[in-house]
């Protein structure tokens, strides 16, 4: 005040500084307790726990920064795992080849479980807010989060290197925020957090696909028009951006060839460093008369092969009769073998020697192709191939003097030509060879030879082919310049090894497509699991996951949930289906039994937790692939969300009396005490200690075997 009676003329202002800090105790308190329950001794068991042993080949990968390809999903959530791991200091030498398998010195064990463990922690809080935000009592909100704290299976999946939690994370983050978008129509901060969702909404896809499912229930509440671009560019561009953005990182950490490769396109595999790229080397580009070449064809189904001849014949006849051309066998070999060589070889001329200048193979060019170690023409011929008999046999000419001619003429075809005489170019053209005499196109069938065939892949030329299917396309792999007129000369010459630069002509974008078509198309073969089970079996829990079992006592881990949670969350969305069609029918004949701002916050919980449930649950019934209990979780977490929703509706608009409403508090109360119990009973399963009694083992077998016995019945 002194100074400002100084300042004479001039105004003084005072511009006081406040800070306001609001804690909410419960919610402090509840995250407190998650992330006692997540985090408690994550180190233990110091093994290998179910799917870890999955994860952990990817982390190894990672670290070696090694290309792999999982065909399950987007890399993000490999990433997040990947990042717990190199913060560990993990060098990725371990080897991953069994559950139970003992963790060595090196592998930093609390490192990689902690990501997953503090996502599955911060679940609880969000679930809190979740609850709040849809209107309902902090005392109802409060409910929500006991009951997942002490839920048994979310809690073993959060402790150990699996991305379920991750992923529900994501989700109800993702939900949290859109109802704040939602609800805040006049804060300066709404459109930030409808940003927040379409991030979340990207991340909860990157971690597993079954995060689309709840970007569809987020999608479904767009009604008005002008402001459908804004969230369109929140929830669907900036989504899309940041998927490409995860296979960005991810291949640009992998550039080292790894064991996945041969899934992928040549040019894929010539932009990785080593493997294929340190062979092609130096190579020439521009495929000419001369060239010797590898074929490989462009499907990977049943697996990637290379176009292949050998000095063995056709049997005579095969085991059902029919007769065969008894001329040499061509077939598709899925490993590298000199005997993959072809040399391409002009018709009009006998020379087998890239001349000087070399010319060319162009587009529409008329073809041979000549065995390079047997000498032998690549022909077919109106001969039944072996096991597709509506297809032509495809062989390595020889003239038995019987009548059968040679017909070794092959168009060749440029798929992904840009111009009419293009130049076929090593590993980057896409060809399909077309038989000049019957019309045929070279094509691998995908069926299995038998033993006189080595089980390699049959080869066939098919007259009634259509577009431009991967397994008649194929691709120069190795190629170089051909010196060597004579036989023997040009054995030793395709014996030694090859040494154009191919990388920079593959784009990110080409990668990243190739990368998702694989992903799509390419599955591994799935075997019944001893622990697959069926949607039906998830919402009765008739089905449980040994994680892990001590190799000495009967300690052990099992993914089973609280019996009385899920009993519980069951009934609760019975209630909520019959209630709302009981106000539904009444509103129609207008009876409002309760208000419209009630009403609206009744279908609104049931949007985002009925809602949340089902979308996450009923797309496993069209699923064929090997399901397990742990895919039920995401629906599981919105399924429990309705308990407390429920029950504040009926304590309010359905019971009058305080008599009812004493009763049915106590009601909750002896529920509430039930899922404890539940939960501490169930302890040793989830924790891995202590280690269970004879008698307890003994329950439990008896409880598998009678769940074994069920599901064979």
């Amino acid at each position: 005040m002194n100074e400002c009676r100084q300042a004479g003329s001039m105004q003084c202002v005072k511009l006081p500084i406040s800070v306001r800090v609001e804690i909410n105790l419960l919610l402090l308190a509840v995250t407190v307790l998650a992330l006692v329950t997540r985090l408690y001794d994550i180190h233990f068991p110091r093994a290998v726990v179910f799917d870890e042993v999955y994860y952990g080949q990817f982390l190894s990968l990672y670290m070696k920064q090694v290309f792999f390809i999982d065909e399950s999903g987007p890399p993000f959530g490999h990433m997040v795992l990947a990042l717990g791991a190199y913060l560990g200091g993990f060098d990725g030498n371990f080897f991953w080849n069994r559950i139970g398998a003992e963790y060595t010195s090196n592998v930093p064990v609390w490192s990689f479980r902690v990501i997953p463990a503090l996502a599955g922690s911060f679940c609880i809080p969000l679930a809190y807010l979740l609850v709040v935000e849809l209107g309902y009592s902090h005392f109802s909100a409060l409910g929500a989060c006991v009951i997942l704290l002490i839920e048994n299976s979310l809690i073993v999946q959060s402790r150990f290197m699996l991305l379920e939690s991750v992923l529900i994370f994501f989700l109800l983050l993702a939900v949290l925020s859109y109802l704040h978008f939602h609800k805040a129509r006049n804060s300066s901060f709404r459109w930030f957090w409808l940003m927040i969702s379409g991030v979340s909404c990207a991340c909860g896809i990157g971690v597993k696909y079954m995060g689309m499912f709840t970007y569809f229930l987020l999608l479904e509440n767009i009604h008005w028009f002008y402001r459908v671009l804004v969230r369109f560019l929140a929830l669907v561009v900036l989504p899309v951006i940041m998927y490409i953005g995860f296979f960005y990182v991810h291949l640009t950490l992998l550039y080292r060839s790894g064991p996945h490769d041969q899934m992928m396109s040549s040019a894929f595999q010539a932009s990785l460093e080593g493997g294929l790229a340190r062979i092609t080397q130096g190579q020439p580009l521009d495929v000419a008369f001369g060239s010797q070449v590898t074929l490989r064809t462009m499907s990977s189904k049943p697996v990637p092969c290379w176009l292949h001849s050998h000095k063995v014949n056709y049997p005579i006849r095969y085991e059902n009769g029919r007769g065969s051309s008894h001329q040499q066998q061509v077939t598709c070999y899925p490993f590298k073998d000199v005997n993959n060589w072809w040399i391409i070889k002009d018709p009009g001329r006998h020379s087998l020697v890239v001349s000087s200048p070399p010319r060319p193979v162009r587009h529409g060019d008329i073809i041979q192709l000549l065995h390079g170690m047997t000498s032998r023409y690549l022909n077919t011929h109106d001969v039944a191939a072996p096991m597709s008999p509506h297809s032509q046999e495809v062989s390595g000419y020889i003239d038995f003097n019987v009548s059968m001619p040679a017909q070794n003429l092959w168009r060749v075809d440029i798929v992904n030509r840009e111009s009419d005489r293009e130049i076929w170019k090593t590993i980057l053209s896409e060809v399909q060879l077309v038989h000049v005499n019957t019309s045929a196109v070279l094509k691998l069938s995908g069926a299995s030879l038998p033993e006189w065939g080595f089980k390699q892949l049959e080869v066939v030329g098919d007259k009634i082919y259509k577009g431009y299917q991967q397994s008649g396309m194929w691709n120069v792999e190795e190629h170089r310049y051909g010196r060597s007129q004579e036989q023997k000369e040009r054995e030793l010459e395709l014996k030694s090894p090859t040494h154009s630069d191919i990388k920079r002509n593959l784009t990110f974008m080409a990668k990243f497509l190739e990368l998702q078509w694989k992903m799509l198309t390419v599955k591994n073969e799935e075997s019944e699991h001893k622990y697959c089970s069926s949607p039906l079996e998830w919402i009765t829990m008739d089905t449980n996951i040994a994680y892990w079992l001590h190799p000495s006592s009967n300690a052990q881990i099992q993914l089973i949930g609280n019996i009385v949670n899920w009993t519980i969350a069951n009934l609760a969305l019975v209630v909520y289906c019959l209630m709302f069609l009981t106000y539904l029918l009444r509103r129609r004949r207008k009876v409002e039994d309760i208000s419209q701002d009630s009403w609206e916050q009744l279908v609104l919980a049931g949007v985002v937790c009925f809602g949340g449930w089902a979308v996450n649950y009923l797309p496993f019934f069209l699923m064929e692939k090997t399901l397990f209990l742990y895919h039920y979780l995401p629906a599981l977490t919105f399924k429990i969300l309705q308990i407390p929703i429920v029950v504040e509706h009926l304590y309010i608009h359905v019971l009058k009396s305080p008599a009812q409403r004493k009763a049915f508090g106590g009601v909750i109360l002896a529920v509430l005490c039930s899922v404890y119990v539940s939960y501490h009973n169930l302890s040793p399963l989830t924790y891995g200690q202590p280690a269970l009694s004879s008698d307890e083992l003994a329950a439990l077998r008896w409880r598998e075997s009678w769940d074994i016995l069920l599901r064979k019945r």
